[in-house]
């Protein structure tokens, strides 16, 4: 790995560099150039250190992102976002440390409103906002904009770790409209997300035992044990548009990676319920009772509508069939995680709690 230079101290650090991006790439050569333009076109561009911080790439993304003024650091072989995060952080010299995906593409306030929000949120060291689906419009694309992935998740979700309430939390957030408005949240996301970089080295930094995703997750619990319930915000206003590969082994192998995650943040987190879907399941006994009768196939193919009714209401607002699909899509996500959750579990079976 070559290295840049560490961050100085605060009192060397130059005033007009207020926010440092880090965007973290694997063989992102083509998509690299929409977020760096972007980010060039910054309202406090003059005030962004930009790093990118290419993990193991075999492509040109190292010469691209230079090629586009940002400051370029190496892995020489692959070591997963979290570590890549990290060498972003190291590499970084504002008082404040944002971080996008190489897929993304910030407003042009989106900076601005990241910092906006930490100056006045008080006792926040962490503030995210929006991640909206960007790219031509096709059935997939439409059900990302009505499910999507990229969501914070909510402070009510601290209330309880009982398996009852999360599960009765989880058929409401189904069934009601997401939360709107500036607000404290349990955890933000990875895609767009920024804190304070001396909290963010007093919780430890990214934990490079996590490999396959919830990387953000842990981090952000890290930051709440620190520094309280409200030290992560939400700020609606600094909206990133994320160009989602939209091929659906990828959205599936997304939510597979994720429960992996999910089930080493649990090792590592004994006190946090187990995550589970028990819908494929449901669905999956129904389709097994098919052979008695069509009536069981029936009710394999009506229940999903039911259980995952935002389809429904989507399909009569924009007097469209497709959306009737969605619940047929999310059930194949929710197997996914589960499969995830299932594989993960056994991968770290044997794993003490501080094992890498």
């Amino acid at each position: 790995m070559t290295t840049a230079p560490g961050p100085p101290l605060a009192s060397d650090t130059p005033s007009s560099v207020r926010c440092s991006v880090v965007v973290c790439t694997l063989n992102g050569g083509t998509r690299l150039r929409t977020v760096l333009d972007a980010l060039r076109s910054q309202t406090v561009a003059a005030e962004l250190q930009v790093v990118v911080v290419d993990d193991g790439s075999s492509d040109d993304s190292a010469a691209i992102a230079q090629a586009r003024g940002a400051e370029v650091v190496r892995h020489r072989a692959n070591r997963g976002l979290a570590a890549a995060r990290n060498t972003g952080v190291a590499a970084s010299r504002a008082p404040v440390v944002a971080f996008l995906d190489d897929d993304c593409e910030p407003e042009p306030d989106w900076a601005e409103q990241l910092l906006g929000a930490l100056s006045e949120a008080g006792a926040a060291v962490g503030v995210g906002g929006p991640v909206l689906v960007a790219g031509p419009r096709r059935y997939l694309s439409g059900y990302l904009e009505r499910n999507n992935p990229l969501v914070p998740l909510e402070l009510d979700l601290a209330k309880s770790t009982g398996l009852g309430y999360r599960f009765l939390r989880y058929l409401r957030r189904g069934a009601a409209p997401a939360p709107a408005g500036r607000r404290a949240v349990y955890s933000l996301v990875g895609a767009n997300m920024a804190f304070r970089a001396d909290a963010l080295g007093a919780a430890g930094r990214f934990d490079e035992r996590f490999r396959f995703g919830a990387e953000e997750l842990d981090v952000c619990l890290r930051l709440r044990d620190r520094f309280g319930p409200a030290s992560l915000r939400f700020e609606p206003r600094a909206v990133v548009r994320h160009h989602f590969d939209t091929r659906p082994g990828a959205l599936l192998r997304r939510h597979r990676a994720y429960g992996v995650g999910i089930a080493r943040l649990r090792r590592k987190r004994p006190e946090l319920p187990p995550t589970f879907y028990p819908f494929p399941l449901l669905v999956a006994v129904l389709l097994g009772r098919s052979r008695h009768g069509r009536s069981w196939l029936l009710g394999a193919a009506l229940v999903p509508q039911l259980l995952f009714a935002r389809g429904l209401r989507a399909a009569a607002g924009e007097r469209s069939a497709w959306p009737l699909l969605d619940c047929y899509v999310r059930l194949a996500e929710e197997a996914s995680t589960d499969l995830g959750v299932a594989a993960g579990t056994w991968r770290y079976r044997s794993w003490g709690l501080t094992d890498g």
